[in-house]
C-alpha cells in the first residue's frame, strides 16, 4: 500500500497547489526584509526592558537561522523562509497590538517589573512564540504555498531547524548566564535551575503537534477559534509562572 499512499500523497500535494492563500499585505518577502525590520523595532526599546531582552535573542536566532538557509542546509529554501517571517509576523503583531493576547500578555504587562532576570523574559517569550504562535505559523505558510503538514520534506525541514536551535540555545544560555554569574547565588538561584529545564526541541514537538491538530481544524469556526483560545490561555499561564519575581528589588 506504500505506493498508493504514496500517489495520493502526491495528488493531494498537486490540488493544494492550485488553491494556493494570498499572502496578506505587509508580510515580509524574505528574511533580510525581516531583519531590518526586527533592527527598527530594536531602537525603541529602553534599557532594562524585558521585552526587549527577548528581540534580542530572537533577532539573533532569526538571522542564523536564515545563515543555515543560505547555506543550503534544507531541502526546501522557499518553506523554511516563509515560515520564518510568517512566524516572525506573530511576534510583530504581538509588539504593535494596543492589548497582546493572552499567550503574550504576561511578557508584555510585566516588561518593566523589578525582581526578574533577562533571561526570563526571553524563556517567556520563547514559551508565547513557540508554543502558541508556531503551530499556526506552520498552518498559514502551508497555505500560502499550497503544501500541507505531511508533505515531503516539510517535517525533515521542520526538524533541522530544532537541530540548529539546540545549539543556539546553548549560545543564550551562556550569554544571559555570563550576566548572572556574580548574583546568582545570592539572588538569582531559582533562574539556572529554569534555565537548565528549558528545552526549545521540546517546545517545538509540542507546536508541531498543535500545527496538525490546526491543519485538521482549518476552516471549522468555532471550534478553531475555541482551541486557539485556550491555547492563549495555557501558554499565558506558564509565561507567568516563568516571569515569577525571584529576587527583591533594590
Amino acid at each position: 500500500m506504500g505506493w498508493f499512499s504514496d500517489l495520493v500523497g502526491a495528488a493531494k500535494d498537486r490540488l493544494l497547489r492550485r488553491r494556493r492563500e494570498p499572502v496578506p499585505a505587509g508580510q515580509h518577502p524574505d528574511i533580510a526584509s525581516l531583519l531590518v525590520h526586527l533592527d527598527l523595532v530594536s531602537s525603541g526599546f529602553a534599557e532594562g526592558d524585558g521585552v526587549g531582552a527577548f528581540h534580542a535573542m530572537y533577532r539573533r536566532v532569526t538571522e542564523l537561522v536564515g545563515d543555515e538557509i543560505r547555506a543550503g542546509r534544507f531541502a526546501d529554501r522557499e518553506f523554511l523562509t516563509r515560515l520564518d517571517v510568517v512566524f516572525a509576523g506573530y511576534y510583530l503583531e504581538a509588539v504593535t497590538a494596543s492589548t497582546p493576547n493572552r499567550a503574550w500578555a504576561p511578557v508584555f504587562s510585566a516588561r518593566a517589573d523589578p525582581g526578574r532576570a533577562p533571561i526570563q523574559f526571553a524563556l517567556a517569550g520563547m514559551n508565547a512564540h513557540i508554543n502558541h504562535d508556531l503551530g499556526p505559523a506552520v498552518v498559514r505558510t502551508c497555505r500560502q504555498l499550497g503544501v500541507h503538514p505531511d508533505s515531503p520534506g516539510v517535517r525533515a525541514d521542520y526538524r533541522r531547524v530544532t537541530d540548529v536551535l539546540a545549539t543556539v540555545q546553548e549560545e543564550v544560555r551562556q550569554s544571559f548566564l555570563s550576566g548572572l554569574a556574580l548574583e546568582v547565588d545570592r539572588r538569582f538561584a531559582p533562574v539556572a535551575n529554569l534555565i537548565a529545564t528549558w528545552s526549545i526541541a521540546k517546545a517545538r514537538e509540542a507546536a508541531w503537534t498543535n500545527a496538525e491538530v490546526l491543519w485538521e481544524l482549518r476552516g471549522s469556526g468555532s471550534v478553531e477559534e475555541a482551541y486557539l483560545d485556550s491555547l492563549a490561555g495555557s501558554v499565558g499561564m506558564v509565561g507567568r509562572y516563568l516571569l515569577t519575581p525571584v529576587a527583591e528589588p533594590d
